[in-house]
């Protein structure tokens, strides 16, 4: 059975979110009501910290398990994959090493690309070639892969990518190989045909070495986990925003490797969806950084994605991600600047506030330590009162951070720390709005991650955003997105073609499409999912004739919305400002997406009730706001009511966050649950 076939869905589904510093559950109990835990996670090995977080909470036998995954993250981040050769047509073994001549630090003097993740002696070549056309020029020669079996064998390869010139148009020579080193040695074999069946050399390579690199680890990592999971099936979120098995993501992990994020923008898009807000920024502040999403009415997917310096082509979700988060280091830099990231103080031994670190040695400040001293966190109220901080190690820890920034108080020093954490967020916002032609003030900004909601106002306020939902469980958004998230996969194939009246029906673009279809259909079918359940959905990457990048258009009800060229200038103008209407335009890439039908979770409603929010107040204290402590109003999550309204300074506590509301805000809790909180 396949966790996520409406025909046999488990009784109970669970979804797991690995993160830097929590390993977050969410899952809906027998009377449809939200369940939470969260579980400091154990980064050696994040098994440990699901397996006892299941033990915790007394999961049953029959439940299935979504999970969110971030070993193939973290593998590319450390450089700790699998040992990983190339093989590829005679001449173009240094593809990898060449890549592009983009240069994302400008002004740097001698600026530094990654390192292979394939070394020199590891990348091997095959006489063979294909030419632009699809025709087979020079036969493989099979003596040339016998050869590279050796050495293979000899160097203790673990994995192997294979990506040849034009395989994508005609992949036998690439299935020869595979026949070949699977027949002699014992490694994991990835093919560009299958991974990434697209022009672009570089990418291509690049797509197919990651996919080797990552998934010898994924899958024995995979292994384990669903051994200890068992009779429970798993499945594992994808970087688009669908789930897929978990044998199917170990052999094509690269397409994991935004795992976690992706189900925080499904998440968001579940909760917001029905109560309303279609048009939503998501904004997802952890404890090692933060992710967001602008959301214009759909799920944002790119294929121009990239992990650790490197391309990915892979669909995925389009978030941007930065290196803040709550346990963002902060200190002081050789110029006398203070600066917030992107190093973390992860979950061991996590911020100061913690207490794990131990007196022995001072820790460093972080943004929780701020929060806490600017009286935003409350020792007593962390993860319930379950966990308790250690307020004197963070106003030691920022102390020390004052000494070194020549500041009179650990509360000047916090507040600094918070206003560069916000630039950094701040900036992100503005990079998936602003710079691609959106205007924040028309989203409503959905705030969640275990730090999201402290921050949420504050960045609103600076980006002139109006309003802010905060989820009634925003700590594991991500965890509960993988409840709701569909099974999905998705498949490319590269044509090259203008634009014309075969993108309007029939010709050689049905032709295409059909091809799509029917491998979809039959791997769906493999993963359990009939084909009555599928939906398919196409979409075409179009360019202007002479440009080097595309934009992907979904292909819906052409008749309503128009011929592809025009779809394609509207986007164009949206993106860049500018069309060119006389201009030829011509389609590089079709695209499939295969979605099974499920029977999603439903989130209640209740009606609303009185708006005096006076039962939910637990106290009051001072907190900063505006370089100045204000007294302010303590309310708790749980006695909030739909109706209850109440102005800010507010702070609401609750089990897996803690929320800031600061003067001139108000907010109400909804029908569903949700805190929405206007300016």
């Amino acid at each position: 059975m396949s966790p996520g076939n409406e025909n046999s869905l488990p009784s109970l589904r669970l979804g797991v979110d690995t993160g830097g510093t929590f390993t977050d559950f969410a899952w809906l109990d027998e009377s449809g009501r939200l369940r939470i835990h969260k579980q400091l996670s154990t980064p050696h090995d994040p098994a440990e910290a699901i397996l006892a977080g299941l033990a915790a909470v007394q999961i049953p036998e029959t439940a299935a398990i979504v999970h969110g995954s971030t070993v193939a993250t973290n593998a590319l981040l450390e450089r700790r994959g699998a040992r990983t050769a190339l093989i590829t047509t005679a001449g173009f073994a240094d593809v990898l090493a060449i890549g592009r001549q983009n240069r994302p630090e400008l002004y740097a003097l001698v600026p530094q690309k990654p390192e292979p993740l394939v070394p020199r002696h590891w990348r091997f070549e095959v006489r063979e070639r294909i030419t632009a056309e699809g025709e087979i020029l020079v036969p493989l020669d099979l003596a040339d892969v016998r050869s590279i079996l050796a050495r293979l064998v000899a160097d203790q390869i673990e994995s192997v990518a294979v990506c040849l010139l034009f395989s994508f148009l005609r992949p036998e020579h690439e299935q020869l190989i595979k026949d070949v080193l699977a027949a002699g040695g014992n490694f994991h074999l990835s093919l560009s045909s299958e991974i990434l069946p697209e022009y672009r050399e570089y990418e291509r390579t690049a797509a197919t070495v990651i996919n080797a690199y990552v998934a010898p680890l994924m899958a024995r990592y995979l292994g384990r986990l669903a051994e200890g999971l068992a009779p429970r099936p798993l499945a594992v979120m994808q970087s688009n925003g669908g789930v897929i098995g978990a044998r199917t993501a170990g052999q094509q992990a690269a397409r994991t490797v935004l795992s976690g994020p992706a189900g925080g923008v499904v998440g968001a898009r579940f909760v917001a969806g029905p109560a309303g807000y279609d048009q939503i920024i998501s904004f997802d502040m952890g404890g090692t950084s933060t992710d967001v999403a602008l959301c214009p009415g759909r799920l944002p997917v790119t294929a121009e994605g990239e992990i650790a310096g490197l391309p990915l082509r892979l669909p995925m979700i389009d978030i941007h991600t930065v290196g803040a988060g709550g346990g963002s280091l902060a200190g002081v830099d050789a110029g006398g600047a203070l600066h917030v990231g992107p190093q973390s103080a992860g979950a061991t031994p996590g911020p100061a506030c913690y207490g794990l670190a131990g007196r022995a040695s001072l820790p460093q400040a972080t943004v929780t330590d701020a929060n806490l001293v600017l009286g935003r966190l409350d020792a007593g109220h962390f993860l319930g009162g379950a966990m308790r901080l250690d307020e004197t190690a963070a106003r030691l820890a920022l102390a020390e951070l004052a000494r070194a920034m020549a500041v009179g108080s650990a509360e000047e020093a916090a507040w600094g720390v918070l206003q560069v954490a916000n630039a950094t967020m701040e900036r992100a916002i503005r990079r998936i709005s602003v710079e691609r032609g959106y205007d924040p003030r028309d989203f409503t900004l959905v705030a969640f991650g275990g730090a999201g909601p402290l921050h949420a106002c504050d960045l609103a306020g600076s980006l002139q955003i109006p309003q802010v939902l905060i989820p009634g469980a925003p700590g594991v958004l991500s965890a509960l997105g993988m409840l709701a998230a569909a099974p999905a996969k998705d498949y490319s194939q590269t044509v090259m073609r203008p634009v014309g009246e075969e993108t309007r029906g029939g010709g050689w673009l049905e032709v295409v499409f059909r091809g799509l279809a029917e491998r979809a259909l039959a791997e769906m079918a493999a993963e359990g999912y009939g084909g009555s359940e599928v939906v398919l959905q196409r979409s075409l990457d179009v360019r202007y004739a002479g440009q080097s990048h595309e934009l992907t258009i979904p292909l819906g009800d052409e008749t309503a919305s128009g011929p592809v060229s025009a779809l394609f200038h509207r986007a164009h103008e949206r993106r860049y400002g500018y069309s060119r209407p006389e201009a030829t335009v011509e389609v590089v890439n079709a695209r499939l997406a295969a979605v099974a039908s499920i029977a999603r979770p439903a989130l209640p409603q209740q009606p609303a009730g009185e708006a005096d929010a006076t039962p939910a107040v637990v106290g009051q204290k001072m907190v900063w706001f505006d370089r100045r402590p204000a007294p302010t109003t303590l309310y708790d999550r749980e006695k909030l009511r739909p109706g209850h309204r109440f102005a800010g300074p507010a702070v609401v506590f609750q089990y897996d966050t803690t929320t800031v509301i600061p003067p001139g805000w108000d907010a109400v809790v909804d029908a569903w649950g949700l805190t929405l909180v206007r300016s």
